[in-house]
C-alpha cells in the first residue's frame, strides 16, 4: 500500500487553524480519489523533533554510528535514534502534504529543524567528494505544500515573497521529488477577503491540484 505523510506545523488545534482545516480537506479528497493509500500523521508541535547538536553526526549530514554512538549521552542517543526513525518515515512515503502558516514571509522554525532530521548522507542524499544528489527518484513521489497566509501577494511578487513555497520546491526537486503543487491560503486577516472567503478558493484549488496530481508525465 502507499503512503501519503502528512507533516502538519501549527500550534493550533486543527479547528482553530486555517493550514491545518484546508490540509484535511485535501487529505480527504486525495484518498478518495486514491484508495490504495493509507495516512501517517507528523505533527511538529506534538511530536518529539531533535535539536540537533554536533555531537550526533560524523559531517553535517550523516548520524554517528557505531563506537561513536555508544559514547553519547542518554540524550544524545534519544536524538539520533529520532533522526534516524523520522527520515525512515520520510523515506516510505510516496506523497507528502505540508500545512504551515506564512511566519515572517517564511514558515515555523520547527519545520526547518524537520527538514534538516531528514536529510541524511546515504538514506535521501548522497554525499561524494564533488557532488551531492537527492535520492528520493527512485520512484514516483509527490509533494503538496499548503499555505495560510494574513496577506494576499500579487502573483508578480510571489517569487519574492512565498519563500516557504520557493523553499520547498526546490528542495524536494532537489531531493528527486519532480511533482510539486502549492495550495495558498491567501487573505485569512485582510477585511476584504478574510478566512471564510479564503478557505472556499483554497478548496476551490484542491480538485485542480488532484486532477494534475493524477496526470502522467509527457515525458519521462
Amino acid at each position: 500500500m502507499k503512503k501519503l505523510l502528512y507533516i502538519s506545523v501549527n500550534t493550533k488545534p486543527e479547528h482553530l487553524s486555517t493550514s491545518k482545516t484546508v490540509a484535511r480537506k485535501f487529505i480527504e479528497s486525495y484518498m478518495a480519489e486514491n484508495p490504495d493509500f493509507e495516512v501517517e500523521e507528523l505533527d511538529l508541535y506534538k511530536d518529539y523533533i531533535p535539536e540537533l547538536n554536533y555531537k550526533m553526526f560524523k559531517t553535517r549530514a550523516e548520524t554517528v554510528t557505531g563506537a561513536e554512538y555508544d559514547a553519547l549521552s542518554s540524550e544524545d542517543k534519544k536524538g539520533v535514534d529520532r533522526i534516524n526513525e523520522l527520515c525512515d518515515q520520510f523515506l516510505s512515503a510516496d506523497t507528502y502534504v505540508i500545512a504551515a502558516p506564512m511566519w515572517s514571509i517564511s514558515f515555523p522554525a520547527r519545520l526547518k529543524s524537520y527538514v534538516d532530521c531528514v536529510i541524511i548522507n546515504n538514506k535521501t542524499i548522497k554525499v561524494e567528494p564533488e557532488n551531492v544528489e537527492g535520492l528520493l527518484g527512485d520512484k514516483e513521489r509527490q509533494m503538496i505544500y499548503i499555505q495560510s497566509s494574513g496577506g494576499v501577494y500579487p502573483k508578480i511578487m510571489d517569487w519574492k515573497l512565498n519563500h516557504g513555497v520557493n523553499y520547498f520546491h526546490d528542495s524536494f526537486k532537489f531531493l528527486g521529488v519532480e511533482k510539486f503543487e502549492k495550495i495558498l491560503v491567501e487573505g485569512v486577516d485582510m477585511p476584504s477577503v478574510g478566512k471564510e472567503k479564503a478557505m472556499e478558493k483554497a478548496y476551490e484549488d484542491i480538485d485542480k491540484v488532484i486532477d494534475k496530481l493524477s496526470k502522467k508525465p509527457l515525458f519521462t
